[in-house]
């Protein structure tokens, strides 16, 4: 990973989220580039806005950027009540980084953060992906219902 950088950031992720820092925390527009790399490369996180962004950051419990050097290209989060329970979020690779091993890199990082490391059960939703999660070691759950409640109706 030698021009490829992982930042595993700070609970809530201050530097980047209220001042837009990349690596060596030299500014970046972080924001800017995360709403870029989402709305380029994922289908469930197109038109969110920079204060959406920043929002969903603040109320995550680890959070996790790849840059090569001052260009965003990985993204992920987690929410976790820290002892049985959490849930990865907006896991994305850029599309010209994929097949490299950065995602599994990147779901690493994030499963061994302190917040995260000791949790019983990480839970994950894909489309399109589920091949790939399970090489990161998860496994199809059969016997359980996904259910969704949408407050948007």
């Amino acid at each position: 990973m030698g021009r490829i950088h992982l930042i595993q950031h700070n609970y809530r992720a201050p530097l980047l989220r209220l001042l837009g820092l990349g690596p060596k925390f030299i500014p970046t527009k972080a924001i800017e580039q995360l709403q870029t790399l989402l709305n380029e490369n994922t289908f469930w996180a197109k038109n969110r806005s920079k204060k959406e962004i920043k929002k969903m950051i603040a109320h995550s419990n680890s959070i996790v950027t790849m840059w090569e050097y001052q260009k965003m290209i990985g993204f992920g989060r987690a929410t976790s009540d820290n002892t049985f329970r959490c849930v990865l979020w907006d896991i994305v690779i850029a599309e010209g980084y994929q097949n490299l091993g950065l995602g599994k890199t990147l779901i690493e990082s994030l499963v061994n953060s302190k917040s995260i490391q000791g949790v019983e059960k990480v839970y994950l939703m894909t489309t399109n992906c589920k091949e790939f999660y399970k090489g990161c070691g998860f496994v199809e759950v059969t016997n359980q219902s996904l259910l969704v409640r949408s407050n948007n109706m």
